[in-house]
């Protein structure tokens, strides 16, 4: 088979998995309250807003899931090392890193709320970590093991230099940027903060006062997941696939059109760069189109 019809294949299958990942990734860190919406859970009850969101912000997503998918990135690449079957070590590999994820997610949750509960009376929800730890477990799961498998197609496939465990690194430091990102813009004012008018953003004086009830009884991460499904997890996965899947483009167009490795390489930075520029106009004329469709932004 041609090996630049095989890369292509590689790079259409490791995009569509940094799809799911990315969406599974921004998902995940709604049930659990993590990242900017997090701080906005965390003033909670220290404004009088006693809640029942999961809150399990170890850190920022960048640093947890690189965390994560390093190290699920190092169990793998030691047992394929061994002689396991390479869908089995990005298996158990993916399973460690869930086991690690949902330990942290507990001690993390009950050391803030108990923290918490004596200066601002902040109950300790048992029944939100169990129904709730699940998914954070099962969306993480299903994040960490569609980005490491991107991450061996690019090792494998896409000639990438750089060892298992390092892809992941980083793939998993950057689908934990995009999330805290672009999934964000889709979560943290607009669920958390309903009553207010939208497109403000979160001022001073709001900070910490959520909204606590639902269309149903309590609000919980469980809501923010729901809601969230419609446009954040699904724009965060666009985003993290399409930066798979123009990065690796751009460098199988550099080695389609270039000789040497210099000029292959030259070729792949100018394609990069007009990727840039183009998506750069591209988002100047979205947001230029959006202010004058709604009208100017909300003030307060």
């Amino acid at each position: 088979m041609d090996p630049t019809l095989l890369a292509l294949g590689a790079l259409a299958l490791s995009g569509a998995a940094a799809t799911v990942a990315g969406c599974a990734e921004d998902l995940e860190s709604d049930v659990g309250s993590q990242s900017n919406p997090n701080s906005q859970v965390q003033l909670g009850p220290q404004m009088g807003n006693i809640h029942r969101y999961f809150n399990k912000a170890i850190s920022g997503e960048p640093v947890s899931y690189g965390l994560y998918v390093a190290a699920a990135g190092a169990v793998a690449w030691a047992l394929m090392g061994a002689g396991l079957n390479t869908v089995l070590a990005l298996i158990v590999g993916s399973g460690i890193a869930a086991l690690v994820h949902g330990a942290y997610s507990v001690s993390a949750y009950l050391g803030r709320i108990v923290g918490q509960s004596k200066n601002f009376g902040q109950p300790v929800y048992m029944d939100v970590i169990t129904t709730h730890l699940g998914p954070i477990v099962g969306h993480g799961f299903i994040a960490v093991f569609c980005i490491l498998f991107a991450a061996h197609l690019a090792s494998t496939a896409l000639g990438n230099p750089f060892p298992l465990p390092l892809i992941a690194l980083i793939f998993g430091i950057t689908v934990g940027a995009i999330g805290s990102s672009t999934g964000d813009v889709h979560y943290g004012a607009e669920r958390e903060y309903q009553k207010y008018p939208f497109g403000g953003g979160i001022p001073v004086a709001n900070q910490g006062d959520i909204d606590i009830k639902a269309e149903t009884g309590i609000r919980n991460g469980m809501d923010s997941s729901y809601f969230c499904s419609r446009l954040g997890g699904p724009l965060t996965g666009l985003a993290f696939g399409l930066i798979i899947f123009l990065d690796g483009w751009r460098g199988i167009v550099g080695s389609i059109l270039g000789g040497d490795l210099i000029t292959k390489s030259a070729i792949a930075i100018v394609v990069g760069l007009i990727i840039v520029a183009i998506a750069a106009y591209l988002n100047r004329v979205i947001e230029v189109y959006a202010r004058n469709k709604y009208g100017p932004y909300t003030n307060r």
